[in-house]
């Protein structure tokens, strides 16, 4: 039987054997001590104590379903933001275990991710009718952080009130209440916490937050707040429920700015916390101040409609550290279901569940009354709270005897949150352990007709069409078949690593022991959840050097915060609360300088020299000019450019002697696994994307785990507990902020990481990381002679990735890097990361999961583009009507009656011979970007909208 590791590995052996003689090394050894510095390198054989010895696939699934076992399933009527749902099997199957949609990437490249867009632009409009709002984005990355960064928001965008402070109503749910503090504390936001039913307090306030569904149940109407909000010039968030709004009245009704929430309850899991996709909607004129992705439609070059990111799309890369937020990765894949779940039921479903969710709770409600015991509101959704005096421990105990699990309030009070899966026989257990019995008088808790929306949602007909399954299904299909995938093709995006997201590593994930456990649960009931945690926590310091690990961030960039927020509150406590500069190289992740802005730090950048490492004279300078106030460098390693710089240990000395921290950037991991240990060499504080090392899928952009791992003197500074539960982390933390309002963040797709461990064990992880070293330098030898590989290390080589220049041709010939990126489409494959870190260029990894064939395949495509940009240097053909700049080609315009262009149809459609046996047709032609955000359209066209006729002309 081939071992796991063989299965992963895309090259066999004898492909190893003739890559390496390629490029002129004798074994893997000899090329990673080649490529690797030795000031950094692990020595051989390979030491990783704590690591696993492999298992087989077998033997993995075997060990992680008695971890499995050991949760508890019980009923979950804790609420608190997390609510039982019901996931469609037809959505589970074709989406959540579908590799079509989660091995997609970020929809960057529209041409080839029209079904994803599609399908969040779905997501968006549902946003957008439930909450009366007219923008939404698509999506954030739970509900505590989208409150904070509408919070933000507002600060940022009213005009009128410069220095005000923000109320924030006390009846928001905990989580949310503590990220916003901690998040409003950094930047400096003043923050007044009030029972904001008692009006609003008397400060000067640029913004208000009110909740439309209190933490104890309470459907509240703000439109008298909002009302008097606006009157004195704040702008008004409201953070609201959208299963509830299929039947309250919504937020844009109350005259409400921006709407936050949660789509957790649209079909998507509890996953023990996450991940959950969350939303922003504003009125028309925040749009641009709007945090997230958003989809907006532009059209194509035939004039048909066309979906794309729009406006601020990794606006970080930009703007860096005036960048308006950090959130890149959203919940993109979780966005997906949820948007197909209101596709499926649409507005008459929608109603139906809130109203049969509703009416358990009323009746609930009914018995507690009818028993004598106290409520504490009437006017509710699905969430009823008892006042029960000394007994609240009592009445939860019973309740669990049945299986049941309630929300302990305090002593005197009790939660009940009713889900869409709850019966009216699990409610009558849940009155039994109250003491209290059946009552047919739910009706005195209908609630207030002044509270119930009176205006028609959902009516765009993809809400309508798709009712059965069969239709549903088909749906789905023909939206995946639109994306170019990981199922379908190598995705060489560089600091992407889009490798293989094994079956055996996700089929855990929609296990029930897994999916539905409560992150409130009581920790016995999830101890098989709490083993693997510490099992992942242990393997990941084991890997990178480090002495802890917190897995609450949901984010690469999440991550960042979370490291940077460490070393500023470390600084503080030695009482050196002046460091507040971190010195961040020119080539970095935009992310980076956004993300120590948030964190309270001032961002000064280091210029990097001509092969792209960090230059050590403007590193000395900037330590002298700013060595008493240096908190701390961020770093990628391997570099930016792809390359392992020499000098990486001797930075690290320099930023210590100074007096500063060293945060060395995970993004591009997976070419120092089992190689080189960041916490070795001189990091104190590293982020892991387990979305890209560690196999957990992109999911068309989300969802990220981005762990933050420190050393010693960091780890009391890991991330806190939104919720204020006894949660171990593994680390003597102070419960500092919290990043994340799940303790575990997006803890669902932890089984990924956990299963790519145990199944690749400690030898396992280094010979993926030489393979890709070596994959990565195949293509680089075979490219060069063709786009020139723009940076190298000492011996030549490159780490994972390599940078292409295109310069010189596009100089030649006209054609630039994004003409390239579209005809790369006509070859059936996803581009290569753009213009990043450098213009004009493409940086190509192609991780170790691909074989020679596709690497060869891929060689092939980029020899016949240098032929086809070669005939336009060289006089054969114009740029302007070229193969290139024509690119992608529909079958429309390739099958269309009349054909004028100066080359073959052939040449367009079929380049090289080999796309004969497997074609890929790009949905739409190349997307006018300019003119999308010129035109912001951010809903679901009409269908008439594609129904045009087909100006040929306008093809050409």
């Amino acid at each position: 039987m081939m071992s796991f590791l063989e299965r992963h590995l895309g090259p066999r052996a004898e492909e190893i054997t003739s890559m390496l003689d390629v490029l002129g090394y004798d074994s893997l050894d000899f090329l990673a001590d080649a490529a690797v510095p030795g000031s950094i390198r692990r020595g051989t054989p390979l030491e990783l104590p704590g690591l696993p010895e492999a298992l087989s696939e077998h033997e993995a699934t075997a060990r992680i379903r008695s971890l499995a076992d050991r949760n508890q399933v019980k009923v979950q009527m804790i609420g608190q933001g997390y609510s039982e749902t019901i996931t469609p099997a037809v959505l589970r199957r074709n989406i959540l275990e579908n590799p079509g949609w989660y091995t997609s990437y970020t929809p960057y490249q529209p041409e080839i991710s029209q079904g994803r867009l599609e399908a969040l632009l779905n997501f968006q409009n549902a946003v957008m009718d439930l909450t009366g709002m007219d923008i939404a984005n698509a999506s954030m990355l739970d509900e505590a952080t989208s409150a904070a960064e509408a919070v933000v928001m507002m600060r940022r965008a009213n005009r009128k009130v410069k220095n005000g402070k923000v109320a924030v109503d006390s009846r928001l749910l905990p989580q949310t209440l503590r990220i916003i503090e901690g998040r409003t504390s950094t930047l400096g936001i003043d923050v007044v916490v009030a029972d904001l039913s008692h009006g609003l307090p008397d400060e000067d306030l640029f913004g208000v937050l009110a909740a439309q569904i209190g933490s104890e149940g309470q459907v509240i109407d703000n439109t008298d707040l909002v009302e008097a909000a606006h009157a004195r010039n704040a702008l008004v968030a409201i953070a609201t429920d959208p299963l509830a709004l299929a039947l309250l009245v919504s937020p844009g009704t109350q005259g409400a700015d921006i709407a936050i929430g949660s789509t957790q309850r649209f079909g998507v899991p509890l996953f023990f916390g996450g991940p959950h996709a969350a939303f922003i909607a504003v009125r028309r004129g925040l749009e641009r101040s709007l945090p997230g992705r958003l989809v907006g439609v532009s059209t194509d070059s035939s004039g048909r409609p066309a979906y794309r990111l729009s406006l601020q799309t990794r606006e970080q890369h930009i703007r860096r550290e005036k960048a308006t937020s950090n959130i890149c990765t959203a919940q993109a894949l979780l966005a997906v279901v949820a948007g197909a779940y209101t596709v499926y039921h649409g507005p008459e479903g929608l109603r139906r569940i809130a109203e049969e969710i509703h009416d358990k709770a009323a009746y609930l409600a009914a018995g507690l009354a009818a028993g004598g015991i106290e409520l504490a509101h009437t006017a509710f959704f699905d969430t009823v709270t008892a006042v029960v005096p000394g007994r609240a421990d009592d009445v939860v105990a019973a309740a669990l005897d049945k299986g049941i699990n309630l929300r302990r309030i305090d002593d005197d009070r009790v939660g009940v949150s009713v889900g869409e899966p709850h019966t009216f026989d699990q409610l009558d257990d849940v009155l039994a352990a109250f003491g209290a019995g059946r009552s047919d008088s739910q009706q005195d808790f209908d609630l207030p007709a002044s509270l119930l929306r009176q205006d028609e949602y959902l009516t765009h007909p993809v809400f309508h069409g798709h009712r059965s399954e069969t239709s549903m299904m088909r749906y789905l299909r023909e939206l995946a078949d639109k994306d170019l995938a990981l199922d379908r093709t190598m995705i060489p995006l560089g600091s992407c690593t889009m490798k293989l997201n094994a079956a055996s590593e996700m089929e855990p994930i929609s296990w029930p022991e897994f999916a539905n456990i409560h992150p409130l649960a009581p920790r016995d009931q999830a101890q098989g959840w709490l083993e693997l945690i510490d099992d992942l926590q242990r393997w990941l310091t084991a890997i990178t050097g480090y002495d802890a690990v917190s897995l609450q961030p949901n984010a690469g960039s999440q991550g960042e915060y979370a490291g940077l927020q460490a070393i500023r509150d470390y600084h503080r406590d030695r009482g050196e609360g002046d460091r507040d500069i971190v010195l961040i190289p020119a080539s970095a992740h935009g992310t980076n300088a956004a993300s120590a802005v948030m964190a309270g730090l001032q961002v000064v950048s280091v210029a990097t020299a001509e092969d792209g490492s960090i230059l050590l004279d403007d590193l000395k300078d900037k330590l002298d000019k700013y060595g008493q106030r240096l908190a701390g460098i961020m770093i990628t390693y391997p570099s930016t450019h792809g390359v392992y710089e020499e000098t990486v240990t001797e930075v690290c000395r320099l930023v210590h002697e100074a007096g500063g921290q060293v945060y060395l950037d995970g993004a591009n991991l997976n070419a120092l696994v089992g190689l080189a240990s960041p916490g070795e060499f001189g990091g104190d504080v590293s982020h892991l994307n387990l979305h890209k090392t560690f196999c957990i899928p992109h999911g068309g952009g989300g969802p990220g785990v981005g762990p933050v791992a420190v050393a010693p003197q960091l780890a009391p500074y890991l991330p806190g507990d939104a919720a204020e539960i006894d949660a171990e982390s593994g680390a003597d933390s102070k419960r500092v902020e919290a990043v994340s309002q799940a303790f575990f963040g997006s803890a669902g797709v932890l089984p990924i990481s956990w299963m790519y461990i145990a199944m690749t064990g400690g030898e396992g992880l280094r010979s993926t990381a030489q393979v890709a070293v070596l994959n990565a330098n195949y293509l680089a030898k075979k490219l060069n002679d063709f786009f020139p590989v723009l940076y190298t290390g000492p011996s030549g080589l490159v780490a994972h990735e390599c940078i292409l220049d295109l310069r010189p041709m596009t100089q030649s010939s006209g054609i630039t890097a994004e003409d390239v990126c579209k005809r790369l489409i006509d070859f059936g494959f996803h581009a290569p990361t753009l213009a990043f870190p450098v213009a004009g260029t493409l940086m190509v990894e192609p991780t170790e999961s691909e074989d020679l064939e596709e690497l060869d395949r891929f060689i092939e495509a980029m020899a016949q583009i240098h032929a086809e940009m070669t005939d336009v240097a060289e006089g054969r053909a114009k740029a302007e009507t070229s193969v290139l700049r024509m690119a992608p080609h529909t079958a429309e315009v390739l099958t269309a009656d009349e054909w004028d262009r100066e080359y073959s149809r052939a040449s367009a459609g079929y380049p090289v011979a080999r796309l004969r046996r497997a074609k890929y047709w790009v949905p739409v032609g190349r997307i006018d970007g300019a003119a999308g955000d010129r035109n912001f359209v951010c809903e679901c066209p009409p269908i008439e909208a594609f129904d045009i006729e087909v100006d040929e002309s306008a093809a050409e």
